[in-house]
């Protein structure tokens, strides 16, 4: 479903991927760990090309992602996203802006727009929501409102990047336990967290990044029990604090 061969991306004279060779078959959950500054988001940034590329080339569900135009939209509609920030349109109320994309990329009839997103809301626990705007829900609505609107796309990979560190320790779980539903249900996923418990429970691998590079990539019960790397057991050893 996804697929990276010789991906290299430099900032200036930083070089903050490194030649990243990475296959993610459907319904696979993927998630990314490391330090700060290992290149996670970056690399996660770049399979629906908000950050470009300089080297190598990525492929969605076998076509290569475009450089830029119709066909980059069209294949980025395919690509779900969800930020940090819940980049909710403040003017507009939740229903509103669960219904936008799929009226104006997808071109669905207003009527079948609302009946979906409804169903989405429905499914992320906040249809009661639905009227109201942005401000006047907590964070973790907010974030759940993020990952309906990306669902109303019906994409066939879903990109979180680090979808709760905004959030308050009481409104974590509730968007995890979102995305722990998408997974069962068999969404392709790569996921961006320090959720270690997420991590654990939810993911078929752990890739470990370190200086741009995949250091590891193993099971959950492999790298929490036995990894392999002296970056990763000291990346362990401060999270989980032995």
């Amino acid at each position: 479903m996804i697929s990276l061969k010789g991906v290299n991306k430099h900032f200036g004279d930083y070089h903050a991927l490194r030649n990243i060779n990475l296959e993610i078959p459907a319904r696979q959950v993927v998630v990314l760990l490391g330090p700060s500054g290992s290149g996670k988001s970056t690399l996660c940034r770049t399979i629906n090309r908000l950050e470009t590329i300089d080297e190598g080339e990525i492929r969605i569900n076998g076509e290569l992602l475009p450089e830029e135009g119709k066909e980059l939209a069209k294949l980025r509609a395919e690509v779900g996203m969800v930020f940090q920030q819940f980049n909710l349109f403040s003017h507009m109320t939740i229903l509103d802006n669960v219904t936008l994309a799929p009226m104006k990329v997808r071109g669905q009839s207003k009527e079948a727009a609302r009946k979906r997103a409804m169903e989405l809301l429905e499914r992320v626990g906040i249809a009661q929501q639905a009227e109201k705007y942005p401000a006047q829900l907590s964070g973790g609505q907010q974030q759940r409102v993020a990952i309906a609107r990306a669902l109303a796309m019906d994409p066939k990979v879903m990109l979180f990047d680090e979808p709760t560190s905004a959030l308050d320790p009481e409104m974590i779980n509730e968007v995890l336990e979102v995305m722990d539903d998408l997974a069962r249900e068999g969404m392709t996923m790569v996921c961006v967290t320090h959720e270690m418990g997420f991590a654990r429970k939810a993911a078929d691998r752990i890739l470990f990044m370190a200086d741009g590079e995949i250091v590891e990539d193993r099971t959950p019960e492999e790298f929490f029990t036995n990894p392999e790397s002296d970056r990763a057991k000291d990346f362990l050893g401060k999270i989980l604090g032995h």
